[in-house]
C-alpha cells in the first residue's frame, strides 16, 4: 500500500464562510433612503468623509435587517474604482437578497455623474441574474444625501 500519496497537482481549496456576531433582532430594519443615510452616517468614518471617496454596500436580508456594511472600495478626492464582482461575490457570500449601493462625495456636491449612473445600472444587472435586488444608491454627504430610487433613477 502506498502511505503517502504524492499530488500531481497543487490545488487551493475554497471555503465560504459567513459568521454575524450580531443577532437578528438586534440588526436595524431600513425602509427608507433616510434610514439607511442614517445607518451608513453612523458607522461612516467621519475623517474620511470630506477627504477621500469611499463605495460601501448595505447587505441586507429578506426584511430588510442589515447583515453588514461593506466598503468596497476607497480611492482619492475625485473617485474610485469599483468591481462589480467583489460587490455580488460579497453579497453571496453574506446570503443577501437585496442590497444598497453607496458612496460619498467629498466634494459635497451630491449629484450623480453619468459614471455614477452607468455603474449602478451595471451592477443592478448583474444582480437580476442572481436575484439580488439592488433597491437604492445613496450619494452622501454631511449635509445630506442623494437616493437614486427617491428620484426615480434606478430603474432607469
Amino acid at each position: 500500500m502506498e502511505a503517502c500519496k504524492k499530488q500531481k497537482f497543487q490545488v487551493a481549496e475554497v471555503e465560504l464562510v459567513y459568521r454575524s456576531k450580531v443577532k437578528a433582532s438586534k440588526r436595524p430594519r431600513v425602509t427608507s433612503s433616510k434610514d439607511v443615510y442614517e445607518v451608513l452616517m453612523d458607522s461612516w468614518d467621519e475623517g474620511k468623509l470630506d477627504l477621500l471617496e469611499q463605495f460601501k454596500i448595505v447587505l441586507l436580508d429578506r426584511s430588510q435587517r442589515v447583515l453588514g456594511i461593506f466598503l468596497a472600495s476607497s480611492g482619492g478626492i475625485c473617485g474610485t474604482v469599483v468591481d462589480p464582482k467583489l460587490i455580488l461575490t460579497t453579497a453571496l457570500k453574506t446570503r443577501s437578497c437585496s442590497l444598497i449601493l453607496s458612496h460619498n462625495h467629498p466634494s459635497g456636491n451630491l449629484k450623480p455623474s453619468q459614471a455614477d449612473i452607468k455603474l449602478t445600472r451595471k451592477i443592478r444587472q448583474a444582480g437580476e441574474i442572481l436575484e439580488i435586488d439592488v433597491l437604492d444608491h445613496l450619494i452622501i454627504g454631511r449635509e445630506g444625501y442623494y437616493s437614486f430610487a427617491d428620484e426615480g433613477v434606478i430603474n432607469v
